[in-house]
């Protein structure tokens, strides 16, 4: 494996101006894995353990991809959905709502006509304090599903793309409703035990969390946020408030690994770019990772992203790849024509997600890492 000093001082010079504590860089091209680092620490505040390149960290979004939207294409390519569904076909509680005629296509692209975000948690909490043991429970999540149904539309539906947590939820219950299991244990069986994908799991609230599942595996899980609505610092339970009022699993957050894991899933979607057969059929990968969707001026693919202008990728990955980025501080770009992975993982919400300094980080380590390897 070749060791790149200008990538490594990249990472270093971030966790010395503060972008966040630690984190780990995974790189592979043309199948080979020609760097993985770690820097920096888990956390600022007393622990003083340094990350290793088997720490797992929470991946937020990265949970659309890795998780609700390979699991879409894995049902699809086994015919039981498809992507001109409508989400009331699945969901039945939506029958008669505005969402309830918003299509699997719709809620992947992000342009279902839904709100970004909603502070459901915090009815959820509401209940919690009359009825404890409410939160995370399944009547937690009927209630929230039933929030979601009684969502109206902010703009006209298919009109533009406007990035949805929401329409993920959605999908995440879509998910289960298709499958007959639970996301996480779908996710488990179906994609992550094939690919050879651990550890990575979801942060299930209650006493088989993250946390034992990655500390059985030998792992450290960097911390998040000092919450001030849970009032602790946040380490192996979730980030998200609303995946955390679900239980931990949830279509749009939740999951946590490490850089290797991701490698693996990302290995398959490669895979099929490059008309490899595997898990995910070469037909489906293509079409999950256009953005010819008929969406108007939108960058958004089938639960993916395709780089625009100001991209996270930087400057030098080609128009066909495609990628996903985390609020806690994770990304992945895959670039097809390169042949290059791109896997970073951070915890730039530690100790407060007011830090935002990673905006100029993730373009920059992207184009550093083209410039070292592809020349380019």
């Amino acid at each position: 494996m070749v060791m790149s000093d200008p990538i490594q001082s990249a990472l270093q010079a971030a966790v010395d101006d503060g972008t966040f504590p630690g984190a780990v860089l995974a790189v592979r091209l043309r199948g080979a894995l020609v760097f993985e680092g770690a820097v920096g620490l888990l956390s600022r505040q007393g622990a003083e353990e340094a990350v290793t390149i088997h720490t797992c960290y929470d991946l937020a979004s990265l949970t659309k991809v890795l998780a609700t939207t390979t699991a879409l294409a894995l049902l699809m390519q086994r015919g039981f959905v498809k992507l001109d569904d409508r989400i009331d076909e699945i969901l039945h509680e939506l029958r008669d709502s505005a969402t309830g005629a918003a299509t699997v296509r719709q809620l992947l692209t992000h342009s279902s006509g839904l709100p970004g975000w909603r502070p459901f948690y915090e009815r959820v909490a509401a209940i919690e304090a009359m009825q404890p043991g409410f939160m995370g429970s399944p009547a937690a999540r009927e209630a929230i599903l039933g929030y979601l149904a009684k969502e109206e539309l902010v703009y006209e539906r298919g009109s533009r793309s406007l990035y949805s947590d929401l329409g993920f939820m959605l999908l995440g219950f879509a998910v289960e409703r298709v499958s007959g299991e639970a996301l996480d244990q779908f996710c488990s069986g179906q994609l992550y035990g094939p690919l050879g994908a651990r550890p990575l799991a979801y942060a299930r609230c209650g006493p088989i969390s993250a946390l034992s599942i990655h500390h059985d595996a030998g792992c450290l899980i960097a911390p998040t946020e000092d919450d001030p609505w849970r009032k602790r610092i946040l380490c192996g339970e979730v980030h998200d408030e609303n995946a955390y009022a679900l239980g931990g699993v949830a279509g749009h957050a939740g999951l946590f690994g490490t850089a290797r894991a991701i490698l693996a899933v990302s290995q398959a979607w490669m895979d099929g770019r490059r008309k490899k057969r595997g898990l995910l059929d070469p037909e489906i990968v293509r079409t999950f990772t256009s953005n010819r969707q008929g969406v108007p001026n939108s960058s958004w693919a089938l639960g993916w992203d395709t780089p625009s202008v100001r991209s996270s990728a930087g400057t030098r990955f080609s128009p066909e790849s495609f990628g996903h980025l985390g609020y806690t501080g994770t990304s992945l770009w895959i670039d097809p024509v390169k042949e290059l992975e791109v896997v970073l993982l951070s915890n730039r919400v530690h100790p407060t997600r007011r830090n935002e300094q990673i905006r100029i980080f993730r373009p920059h380590i992207h184009d550093v890492i083209c410039r070292e390897f592809l020349r380019s």
